[in-house]
């Protein structure tokens, strides 16, 4: 019989493994020495040894999933178990126990990370679908908008599933919130398209009367027409911009056709009127030498004879008119200050009340004189004082009054 720490090799030639349990059978060997007999069955140890290390390896220094080590560590205990091998089956046992251990942490510590991991999936999800609420029931941006939403989706996509309740209620909401955003982008670009075709047909006719006033030659009230055509083609709002371009350039069409004809006819007329402009550019200087006015009617007579040869000479070109016109007005202005001064002047009416002021006045201070002589001889200084006063008052009107009826001399 061959002996081994772990195991031995009978007489008869069969091989026993000694475990806690006891002593068992593990195979048989005829075919050599014993010694060969146990080295075979060590190999066989060896075998489940390593197999035993490579897990143990795999579970402490990798991510594998406890469900996958739980089911090799099942494997290796059954074939440790009942193994045909030599050596210290039960310390594999043991390792393999310590194993079961480490899986069941690693298993509770998967289940927390995933936990949160749900958890943190939870709010992301309801946080994309709290958005996209918010932009089905208030967004009118439609394009950033739908491009959101697309985001939006491709970020669900990515996101950690979680239980599958909660994922189909959100999905659900989510789903609703893209389809309510669609009906209402189409009912708005419905509406658009409705106030869009309002909006051709109104700028239709005003391009229509655009075009009719084009070949018009009553230039005033045509220009008056096209600018309140302008401010209808303003308030009317934006048609499509296909129907807008095109629309507007008609409408500049007719109107640059109407004021290129009005700009040519006044071009012409203009050129037509300069011979007239001389006239009274001569006209007017004649008429600035009547200034400074020293005879009011000698130069109402001179002004007077100006603006009949003024009139005859007819209309000058609007970039001259003005000027001219304002020249000559700047001279009636004078002529006619002057006349009123020179009727003050002459007034016999006015004259006579400058007159009775003055010699009121005169009479008043003659009175109040002789008050001041009795006064003074009774010594009664109130008296002198408060007629003094008056006297200087009634003096400094005199000479006021005085001055006054001078200008009428």
């Amino acid at each position: 019989m061959s002996t081994d720490p772990w195991g031995r090799v009978d007489d008869d030639g069969t091989v026993y493994v000694r475990t806690a349990e006891g002593e068992r059978a593990v195979g048989s060997w005829q075919a050599g020495e014993p010694e060969e007999a146990l080295a075979y069955f060590r190999r066989k140890f060896d075998e489940l040894a390593g197999q035993v290390t490579l897990l143990e390896q795999r579970v402490r220094g990798t991510d594998l999933p406890p469900a996958q080590a739980e089911a090799t560590i099942v494997k290796l205990r059954d074939a440790i178990t009942g193994a045909h091998a030599v050596g210290d089956l039960d310390s594999l046992l043991g390792r393999l126990n310590a194993l079961t251990e480490l899986v069941a942490q690693r298993r509770e510590e998967v289940k927390a990370a995933r936990d949160v991991a749900r958890a943190q999936a939870r709010a992301v999800k309801e946080r994309i679908v709290a958005e996209a609420e918010r932009i089905a029931d208030e967004t009118t941006h439609w394009k950033s908008a739908g491009e959101r939403l697309r985001e939006l989706i491709e970020e669900w996509k990515a996101a950690d599933r979680i239980d599958r309740v909660t994922e189909a209620a959100l999905w659900k909401r989510l789903s609703t919130a893209r389809t309510a955003f669609a009906k209402r982008r189409k009912a708005y670009f419905a509406g658009l398209d409705e106030q869009r075709e309002s909006i051709r047909a109104t700028k239709e006719r005003i391009v229509a009367e655009a075009e009719a006033l084009a070949s018009s030659t009553d230039w005033g009230a045509t220009a008056s027409a096209y600018r309140e055509l302008m401010q209808q083609w303003k308030a009317a709002g934006r048609a499509s911009r296909e129907v807008e371009d095109e629309l507007w350039a008609r409408f500049k069409g007719a109107q640059d056709q109407f004021f290129q004809a009005r700009s040519a006819v006044f071009a012409e007329r203009d050129a037509s009127l300069a011979a007239n402009a001389e006239v009274k550019e001569e006209l007017l200087a004649e008429a600035e030498k009547i200034l400074p006015v020293s005879d009011a009617r000698s130069a109402r007579n001179t002004l007077r004879g100006i603006l009949e040869r003024w009139e005859a000479a007819g209309p000058v070109p609007r970039e001259q008119r003005d000027r001219l016109e304002g020249g000559l007005r700047k001279i009636d202005d004078a002529v006619r200050k002057a006349e009123e001064a020179e009727w003050k002047r002459s007034n016999p009416e006015a004259r006579a009340r400058a007159q009775n002021t003055v010699d009121q006045l005169r009479k008043s201070i003659g009175q109040l004189e002789d008050r001041l002589a009795k006064a003074q001889a009774a010594g009664k200084d109130k008296e002198v004082k408060d007629t003094e006063e008056a006297l200087t008052a009634r003096r400094s009107w005199l000479e006021e009054a005085e001055r006054t009826l001078a200008e009428f001399s």
